[in-house]
């Protein structure tokens, strides 16, 4: 079918006559109207009866993977832009993977997130809808900015910032409704592209059904459907596919060869040829490349055959494999994923989140050095071909320690880590599986100086509910005598969740070492807080306080109850907030001003100089044996508190 495309018409605001430009994957249907500068990305499928005009407003962006369905209508208005997620003005944008539903008007200036669903016959005008949210049908969007995942009720009607903030988070349900739109129309996208296709149709008109089900591709193969998937988005994208294999020895060494070239661009003949080059190297490794061959490099690369695979002839029906096959393996049979639910579940968060996913692997000698090593991973919105790539690099990494990692494509920065494998033998966490780094737990010694995952969380929360950095330092005890602490890097990230998974990760890598968390002002560049939240096995422990209210509250005393000295730690403590310049301070309470967190101000020598300080310190302990004391760090210049420790305990 010619699809009706126009440039937009030569005008007051505009003469460039700009034209339409649509990605060749997508499917746009004849019956559908698209002018002037109109950018339709990859997988897009615009439905019959379509009207996006940008002859007025412009340009507009529809976003890889979304549907805009029978009878949407996109227009904008001459004057006003809102801002693309690529930084540049738009009169209307649209993300990623969302569905535009049947009737819906869409009006600029107008934003509508990745991952959003708006249902039948809304409107939404000069109005902002951010990732994930839901809107029900016949509602009314106008002059407001609906948060990220929020629930808008059908006929509801939204024209005050208002009621746009208090609108609902939207349910798990929900999210499911709209992703299985999204795949319905997706394989509606697919269906059209093969009705336009002779070679697709012809076997389905010939009464042979589609032996895979795999989109574009009709013929019988023993490939694993992913295979075949990702060889067809490879050749719809202009992609050349090649191929390489690797004897054990050869693979060891990531010294592979070539294996003969495919220069066709037809599916069936370069799935053929794939079959070709399994078959001729049985026992070898042989990965899948996707190449550009304008740019002259590499797409991609996936290991499609190991040793052990067998390839064997299949019958009709086992191409019919659900979407459960392997994607690690040439031969068309069905496994279960060796990727543990709860990592799965994890990568599909950061996905759905606009994340893009990495992975680094460690032998235990570059582990203990924190020395990892980056693996390719495809980039790709798509979760099963991201699970199959790690469940590749696993097979590929027995014995090494493996790290997934979710990248902030915009600020090009790391928002989280989670460990998946860890070698036989290694320290495995308590309470957890061989291979989890997904949350906190206590030292493997089981000292009371380890944080709870409880207590540790609501310090981290209400650290973060201020407006600061987490931070962390361990020191084995040699450097913690010292106070030689040694920093340790964890996500620059306001998500509570991210920062105590990457702290259970680090209290799992360090047993025997000493470890606090620091709170750090990121206005002011400077700490404000430290705790330790871990000691090694046999290191002086300190008495825990249950009932110590959310300011005062600590994991560490200072005090030696056996000699009435002061313990290395608050030495320590000391020494560094002088360091820093602020002054030292100390306060007393009993027991039953302890409760109602009644402190009594303790006079110490207004001095920089640490030998005093330390001196006064221990009379005032001397002196309040039996009470509680906390040690305060104050900015003289501020004038305010930035530590408060508890140091005795009766």
């Amino acid at each position: 079918m010619t699809v009706r495309s126009a440039a937009a018409p030569p005008t007051p605001w505009s003469k460039s006559l700009a034209e339409p430009q649509i990605d060749p994957t997508a499917f746009v249907h004849s019956f559908s109207n698209i002018i002037g500068d109109v950018r339709i990305g990859p997988e897009v499928l615009i439905a019959p009866g379509t009207s996006i005009r940008a002859d007025e407003g412009s340009p507009f962006h529809i976003g890889a993977g979304t549907n805009l369905q029978d009878g949407v209508i996109i227009h904008g208005l001459e004057q006003g832009r809102v801002t693309g997620e690529d930084g540049q003005s738009y009169s209307v944008w649209i993300g990623e993977d969302s569905s535009i539903t049947h009737g819906v008007l869409v009006h600029g200036p107008a934003y509508v997130g990745k991952n959003c669903f708006i249902g039948f016959r809304s409107t939404v005008f000069n109005a902002r809808v951010n990732d994930g949210c839901i809107v029900m049908m016949h509602c009314l969007i106008q002059d407001v900015e609906i948060p990220a995942g929020r629930y808008v009720a059908s006929g509801s009607i939204i024209t005050t910032q208002q009621q746009a903030d208090r609108l609902p988070p939207v349910s798990p349900e929900d999210v499911a409704f709209a992703q299985h739109v999204v795949g319905i129309n997706d394989a509606l996208r697919a269906g059209y592209r093969c009705a336009a296709n002779i070679e697709c149709i012809a076997p389905l008109k010939q009464g042979t059904a589609m032996s895979n089900g795999h989109q574009g591709y009709a013929g019988a193969t023993r490939l694993a459907p992913q295979v075949v998937e990702q060889v067809r988005q490879w050749l719809q994208q202009g992609y050349r596919i090649g191929t390489e294999h690797a004897d054990e020895r050869r693979f060891k060494t990531s010294s592979w060869r070539s294996c003969s070239p495919i220069a066709s661009t037809h599916l069936p003949e370069v799935v053929q040829a794939l079959e070709a080059c399994l078959q001729e190297h049985q026992g070898e490794y042989v990965r899948l490349l996707g190449i550009d061959t304008k740019a002259k490099r590499r797409v991609g690369e996936q290991v499609i055959q190991r040793p052990g695979d067998r390839f064997t002839a299949a019958p009709a029906t086992a191409a019919a494999a659900p979407a459960t096959a392997s994607p690690a393996t040439g031969a068309a049979r069905v496994t279960n994923s060796s990727l543990a639910p709860d990592f799965s579940q994890q990568v599909r968060q950061w996905l759905r989140q606009g994340y893009r996913v990495g992975a680094e692997v460690a032998d235990p000698r570059r582990f203990k050095t924190g020395s990892w090593l980056s693996v390719g991973l495809p980039d790709s919105r798509h979760e099963y071909e991201v699970v199959a790539a790690i469940e590749n690099l696993l097979s590929e990494s027995q014995g090494d320690y493996v790290r997934l990692l979710a990248v902030d494509p915009k600020a090009k920065k790391r928002v989280g880590e989670v460990i998946i494998q860890r070698p036989p033998g290694s320290p495995t966490p308590t309470g957890q599986r061989a291979g989890t780094g997904a949350t906190v737990s206590p030292a493997a010694d089981g000292s009371p100086s380890s944080a709870s995952g409880g207590s540790l969380g609501q310090q981290v929360r209400q650290w973060l509910l201020q407006g600061y950095r987490i931070g962390a330092e361990v020191a084995d005890p040699r450097r913690f005598k010292t106070s030689s602490w040694l920093s340790v890097s964890l996500p620059s990230s306001s998500h509570e969740g991210e920062i105590t998974q990457a702290i259970g990760q680090l209290l799992q890598e360090s047993p025997g070492d000493y470890v606090r968390l620091i709170a750090i002002d990121p206005k002011s560049k400077r700490r404000v807080s430290e705790q330790i939240i871990q000691r090694p096995q046999g290191s002086p422990t300190p008495t825990t306080v249950n009932s110590a209210p959310a300011a005062a509250s600590s994991v560490s005393t200072g005090a030696s109850a056996a000699t009435g000295g002061l313990d290395g730690a608050v030495v320590a403590q000391v020494r560094q907030l002088l360091a820093q310049g602020y002054r030292v301070g100390a306060e007393h309470a009993d027991a039953r001003r302890f409760k109602t967190s009644s402190w009594l101000s303790v006079s110490l020598p207004a001095s920089q100089r640490e030998g005093e300080v330390l001196s006064a310190l221990a009379s005032v302990l001397r002196d309040y044996q039996g009470e509680y004391v906390r040690l305060l760090g104050i900015d003289p210049k501020a004038k305010r508190r930035v530590l408060e420790q508890i140091i005795q305990k009766p």
